[in-house]
């Protein structure tokens, strides 16, 4: 189904609505601050594994992303130094994608080889609101397109009509950005940008 809701005002009716749709073990697709992206609750793995299986992921191999409502619950997922911690909270919500070391509360599924984990806070009322009510945060997984030029898509009309018989629902949020979050690597000595996307790091350092 095609579910409109006002970026700027959403309600919380329609937002309970998608929230029942993923503890129901529901994929969805969502805008954030950069890109659509599919999403699931996290605890679903059934569902995790059907976006792995439609997006052409390998979990084992790929390192995926949790969208998180605020910095409140991040110990709970992932381990932080302070300085990390400090960047974080002057970057998010925000266009990045902190990779972190992941703690033994994330779900196998989300944890690469390197035991890994994606942290995004998207500075978007819509994603956040989703996960604020939903309780735990969603997995995210942009959304690519098949253009030639354009490697995202941007209008949710166009990808509902691609993903409707895929997914259990398309939220319309106005348009998405053409540029992924910025991934931001902190697992190392040095935080490293490991792909630059629409986020300046720099204007946070």
């Amino acid at each position: 189904m095609l579910l409109r809701i006002n970026p700027e005002q959403p309600r919380p009716a329609e937002i309970q609505q998608v929230t029942e749709c993923l503890r129901d073990g529901g994929i969805i697709i969502y805008p954030t601050d950069t890109v659509y992206g599919m999403g699931c609750d996290i605890h679903k793995q059934r569902a995790v594994e059907r976006i792995c299986s439609l997006q052409d992921i390998d979990p084992v191999k790929a390192q995926l992303s949790i969208v998180c409502y605020d910095l409140s619950h991040l110990s709970d997922f992932a381990k932080v130094e302070t300085g990390t911690y400090k960047l974080m909270r002057k970057a998010l919500p925000g266009p990045f994608t902190f990779i972190l070391e992941a703690s033994g509360n994330v779900p196998k599924l989300f944890r690469s080889k390197k035991k890994t984990v994606g942290i995004r806070i998207p500075d978007n009322l819509i994603a956040r609101e989703i996960v604020r009510t939903l309780g735990n945060p969603i997995m995210s997984s942009s959304i690519h397109d098949d253009d030639e030029v354009l490697e995202y898509s941007t209008d949710p009309e166009i990808i509902h009509e691609k993903y409707k018989d895929k997914v259990d629902m398309v939220i319309a949020g106005g348009y998405g950005n053409i540029q992924p979050s910025t991934i931001v690597d902190c697992t190392g000595p040095e935080i490293a940008v490991i792909r630059q996307g629409l986020g300046q790091l720099e204007d946070y350092l």
